[in-house]
């Protein structure tokens, strides 16, 4: 029963990640129709397409209040409502600054999720499965994003209006997700720490493993009181959690810095810049869909085994080679040179298979190991501070990207993500810890 009422409920809350990874992806389809449709200057264009990054950044910053104060189910109600209010009202804004409002709001609800749902999961998963448990909200963004531009490919025939039905969609999917919630547990932890309620919270360790849910209980009160009287303990930033920080810190910024937010929102563009069609740029954007939604399947089935550690060194080396081939590519074909290297479909294969070295790695990893490093009394604020370095890197090379393709070249470019993934090679090498088969607990202490 146990691990069966875990995956079940893992599964409602990775529903979070697909709307999340939807929420991200669908504008891309949309974007061009909605410049036409408000004749928006290039400004206004690029602030429509910021909007919602913005809101991510609002969303990862207070998501622990709630998270905290509330409790993970409660929030996640309001995670679910925001998503299903944003798409109904971009679908039917007539106004530009409403359909921002709106816009933002989605934002919102991406950010909050990425702080609420890796956490609600890892605190219910038993430590031999948490990897895949937790996983299973990256695969579901990915999914996310593969739908998004499936059913943009699909949805874009259908008229002028076509950019509502892309955009409205979504509530189907969000209004599901809110009713699914019902059906979930408070988180254990959470009840323990933050309402001192022992008798729930055993009732629902019983359903997750009745074998050892009193001795898991009795590990998560021995260390709450251990930390009663500790100064400044609820402080994120007290010197006792700098290793954490930093940990979580340079995750979120290398994934940022390997150049993925990049690939996502501007694939299209980035293939025509390679010399493709604007038909042949759509059909590659769905390969990369599909590439990122494979390789995540494939990794969850190795995080759990191999380890979180092992799995960012051999992404890490591949990272390294496919982007230093695309910016060899680049650099190539604006220095006029011809040849396989410099053709459209040389440089669409590099970027799969930076795409496969990616979702393998840090793509499966980040929201996992975020949720694992930091102690149970500032958990919720630690994944938010991830978060929130995740989405201000993100809007910085989103913002960035069209500037450096346009000053530096394509070459130039990726050479820049060629330099941090060198980096955080070394990173993993000398610093990050393996978490792999460790309670919560038992990683509080060695990390700290």
């Amino acid at each position: 029963m146990g691990r069966n009422s875990v995956i079940g409920w893992s599964l409602i809350i990775a529903l979070g990640g697909f709307l999340f990874g939807f929420d991200t992806a669908v504008i891309s389809g949309a974007e061009r129709a909605i410049q036409d449709y408000w004749s928006l200057s290039p400004f206004e264009h690029g602030f429509t397409m910021a909007i919602a990054l913005i809101g991510t950044i609002v969303g990862a910053a207070i998501g622990a209040y709630p998270s905290d104060r509330w409790g993970r189910k409660k929030t996640l109600f309001l995670v679910a409502a925001l998503y299903f209010f944003s798409a109904i009202g971009t679908a039917l804004a007539m106004d530009w600054p409403v359909f921002m409002i709106f816009r933002f709001l989605g934002g919102i609800g991406v950010g909050a999720s990425s702080v609420i749902a890796p956490i609600y999961i890892s605190e219910i998963s038993p430590a031999k499965s948490r990897g895949k448990l937790v996983g299973l909200f990256q695969f579901n963004i990915v999914l996310g994003i593969l739908i998004a531009y499936l059913s943009n490919y699909f949805i874009g025939s259908w008229g002028e209006d076509s950019w509502r039905w892309m955009l409205g969609v979504q509530a189907f999917p969000a209004f599901i997700f809110y009713i699914l919630i019902y059906f979930i547990p408070e988180s254990p932890r959470w009840l323990l720490l933050q309402r001192n309620d022992r008798a729930k919270a055993e009732e629902i360790l019983f359903k997750i493993d009745q074998g050892n849910y009193m001795d898991e209980a009795d590990a998560i009160v021995r260390d709450r009181d251990s930390n009663a009287n500790v100064e400044n303990k609820h402080s994120l930033f007290a010197k006792k959690h700098s290793k954490p920080l930093m940990l979580a810190f340079l995750i979120a910024v290398f994934n940022q810095f390997a150049g993925i937010n990049a690939i996502i929102y501007y694939a299209p563009r980035v293939f025509e810049l390679a010399g493709l069609g604007v038909q042949s740029s759509l059909l590659s954007t769905v390969g990369i869909g599909l590439v990122n939604f494979m390789f995540t399947l494939i990794a969850l089935n190795f995080i759990d085994r191999v380890g979180r550690r092992t799995l960012m060194l051999i992404g890490s080396f591949g990272l390294i080679a496919s982007l230093a081939m695309v910016s060899y590519s680049f650099y190539m074909l604006d220095n006029g040179t011809t040849g396989f290297f410099t053709t459209g479909l040389a440089i669409t294969i590099y970027l799969m298979i930076y795409i496969a070295f990616f979702a393998f790695s840090q793509g499966a990893v980040i929201w996992v190991f975020i949720s694992e490093v930091f102690p149970n009394e500032v958990r919720a604020k630690g994944q938010t501070f991830g978060s929130l370095t995740h989405w201000v890197m993100a809007a910085l090379i989103t913002f960035s990207f069209p500037m450096l393709t346009s000053y530096l070249g394509g070459g130039s470019t990726f050479l820049v993500f060629v330099g941090f993934m060198v980096l955080q090679l070394l990173f993993v090498w000398k610093m990050m810890p393996e978490t792999k088969g460790k309670s919560l607990e038992q990683i509080e202490g060695s990390v700290l």
